[in-house]
């Protein structure tokens, strides 16, 4: 499973200094997981003709999973922690990978696993959207 993974992270009241002080904290324990790699998120192409153009994302990340289909569980369950941590502070997160997005935020925990469970579902599985022979991977 090679891909990247785009995370934007919300929380009431954050200004940019907060979000990217988050994005930190998060980017430093997302290195504990097994992914390849987790940089902040960049947005836009550079504009033509322009010599130098790399705008940081406030609260985002670009995590790189490598080949283990276990990295984006493992990332996706960081996220989920990330989210209780809050306490009173209302915190969302919006997942990106290949096109399909998941956003988690106020949701009750069974819809959240529910959730989870099919994006994941979704890039675990393999071509045509089947699991490999023998179930779940």
């Amino acid at each position: 499973m090679n891909g990247e993974l785009r995370l934007l992270l919300a929380e009431d009241g954050a200004d940019a200094e907060r979000l990217d002080a988050l994005a930190g904290f998060l980017r430093e324990e997302l290195l504990q997981l097994d992914v390849a790699d987790v940089t902040g998120l960049r947005d836009g192409e550079p504009p033509l003709g322009a010599r130098v153009f790399d705008v940081a994302v406030v609260g985002g990340l670009l995590v790189s999973l490598g080949r283990s289909a276990g990295g984006l569980r493992s990332v996706v369950s960081a996220m989920r922690t990330w989210l209780t941590r809050g306490g009173d502070t209302r915190r969302a997160i919006r997942l990106e990978l290949d096109g399909d997005v998941l956003e988690l935020s106020a949701a009750t925990v069974t819809d959240q696993d529910r959730l989870i469970d099919v994006f994941i579902g979704r890039h675990a599985a393999g071509e045509g959207g089947r699991w490999p022979a023998g179930g779940k991977p």
